[in-house]
């Protein structure tokens, strides 16, 4: 009886002495490299983002290297991949090599988590739930609206063709579903099939779903297609800044408040030595400077002085629900877009 307990006891010890040395040895290793890659003359990092980052993130990349190289005295090269949030986060999942994730919506960074790259906690890891700039949902029509598109409501009449992306594959296509989800509900007072119903005519009348926002965008602007673009914020702008003539901004009566979210991928970074670099690329988005830059490329800045200085361009009076009214994203994406949810219900393939 006693040599089976000091068996167990002994085969216990031995293995968690095992488990803790592997565990000392992988953090040796990425220290190591970290070490490494700190010494070298100049270091690299990917940034896997979503469609309308494009503009920004070449604004601020050259920023950083500045910050970093004054910091450091290291090279840094930062490389960008764009697309569909939900698409990107697959792809990460599925061995893209992705330093860092800077993701259209919360949900998309845990599906890279769920694949074991990013540990638990990323939320917390930097200020305001890793959100370091936020935007919202509006409307982009033609110079002059020529429908009188005002409202969530005219986005149901007959004659009016609607551009956004598919929700299955675009974070920004999460946001503009919910927006006008937000808007049935006060409509009807929490009547889920009017609410249905209505989303369902809405999405009758879209004429293509692309699969990020920087496609629909080009749906809209580019290949002349429909009368109203439900787009992000930030992306609006660039429109109108690149075609002052063209395209005008509508705010609809309420919209929501949307959080793209950043992380750093754990097991990329320990694995190739760059956690430090990495972390001070998500860390230092939050500084004024890159703030600035946020702003100045149409995204809200988080920092409320900073956002102060845009007062003259962005609505800051504009009504916002959060995904909180949707009891989180979690609960958002079983109820709507999972597979068989609430949007595989409502929409029918053209």
């Amino acid at each position: 009886m006693n040599q089976k307990i000091l068996g167990i006891s002994f085969a216990s010890v031995l293995a968690f002495t095992i488990i803790g040395a592997t565990s000392c040895n992988k953090k040796e290793a990425a220290s190591a490299e970290s070490q490494k890659t700190e010494s070298a003359k100049s270091v690299s990092i990917t940034n896997v983002s979503y469609d309308p980052t494009r503009e920004l993130y070449a604004n601020y990349n050259k920023l950083f290297a500045k910050h970093w190289k004054e910091k450091t005295g290291q090279d840094v090269e930062v490389t960008q991949s764009h697309g569909g949030s939900g698409k990107q986060a697959l792809e990460v999942a599925n061995g893209l090599e992705a330093d860092v994730v800077t993701l259209a919506l919360e949900y998309d960074v845990n599906a890279v988590q769920n694949a074991g790259l990013i540990e638990k906690g990323w939320v917390s890891e930097f200020p305001l739930d890793s959100s370091p700039y936020t935007s919202t949902i509006v409307f982009l029509v033609r110079k002059g609206n020529p429908k009188n598109i005002l409202d969530w409501d005219d986005l149901i009449r007959k004659d009016v063709g609607v551009i956004t992306p598919n929700p299955k594959t675009s974070g920004g296509a999460c946001w503009n579903y919910l927006a006008a989800w937000a808007y049935g509900e006060r409509k009807f007072g929490g009547d889920e099939e009017q609410v249905k119903e209505f989303i369902k005519q809405i999405y009758a009348n879209v004429l293509v779903l692309d699969s990020g926002a920087r496609g629909a965008t080009n749906s809209f602007v580019q290949n002349k297609q429909g009368d109203v673009l439900l787009a992000w914020e930030n992306e609006a702008f660039l429109s109108i800044a690149d075609y002052p003539n063209d395209y005008e901004i509508v705010t609809p009566s309420l919209s929501i408040l949307a959080q793209p979210s950043v992380a750093v991928v754990d097991e990329v970074v320990d694995r190739r030595g760059t956690r430090d670099v990495a972390t001070e690329y998500l860390n230092y988005l939050y500084s004024e400077e890159a703030q600035r830059v946020a702003g100045q490329n149409f995204y809200r800045p988080s920092n409320q002085k900073v956002l102060a200085e845009f007062k003259d361009t962005f609505n800051l009076e504009i009504n916002l629900v959060t995904i909180n009214d949707f009891g989180g994203w979690d609960a958002a994406h079983e109820k709507h877009f999972s597979n068989g949810g609430l949007f595989d219900q409502i929409y029918t393939k053209k």
